[in-house]
């Protein structure tokens, strides 16, 4: 089965992959889609669903767009919608993940949650929105070298490492997109 992943992150198109691997994802360069989608969401599901309803014109097929917060308690849930380009329009994750340490200096709650919610648009117009959530907190210094975006400072509670000190493998089965991801797959599995 095709399915069309409207975004232009490489890493995220990765992690589909690698999660939903039963299916073959097609990424917006294979459908002929090359421009950048504005996403003026105020919350991350309104920004998947904007993916996904830009996409239908340009495709038949089933598809799917995720969008991503970091939701931390002592900054009042920043960056949250604003996660991607917290530091700036061009920021890059380095520069997020260096003002979101500022932004804590000094602050004994690092507590975060990071939200994933993937946006569901099949051909005959039904919509859906599924939702992964993890708990975690805001290391004081980035560590591991594997991973994307906040992966490097967000610690996950369950295994007090952060997202990049896990293998692929190990993210690839507890994230919040993994998550998310993991739901989507049950309701097009009970589809067939």
């Amino acid at each position: 089965m095709d399915i069309v992943f409207a975004s232009n992150n490489k890493h995220k198109l990765s992690e589909v992959r690698n999660i939903l691997d039963k299916y073959n994802i097609l990424s917006l360069e294979q459908i002929g889609f090359n421009a950048e989608i504005e996403e003026n969401g105020k919350t991350i599901e309104e920004n998947a669903f904007i993916k996904v309803r830009t996409i239908r014109a340009y495709t038949d097929k089933i598809i799917i767009a995720d969008d991503t917060g970091l939701f931390v308690k002592a900054l009042n849930g920043e960056p949250g919608v604003y996660s991607a380009r917290y530091a700036g329009e061009n920021a890059t994750f380095a520069d997020n993940n260096k003002k979101l340490l500022k932004a804590l200096e000094g602050k004994k709650n690092r507590q975060a949650v990071f939200k994933c919610a993937v946006a569901l648009n099949m051909p005959n117009g039904e919509e859906k929105i599924f939702i992964g959530e993890v708990q975690g907190s805001i290391a004081a210094k980035a560590s591991g070298d594997s991973g994307f975006g906040y992966d490097p400072i967000f610690i996950f509670d369950k295994l007090n490492t952060t997202y990049a000190q896990m293998s692929i493998e190990q993210k690839d089965l507890l994230s919040h997109r993994a998550k998310a991801l993991f739901k989507l797959a049950q309701f097009i599995e009970s589809l067939k």
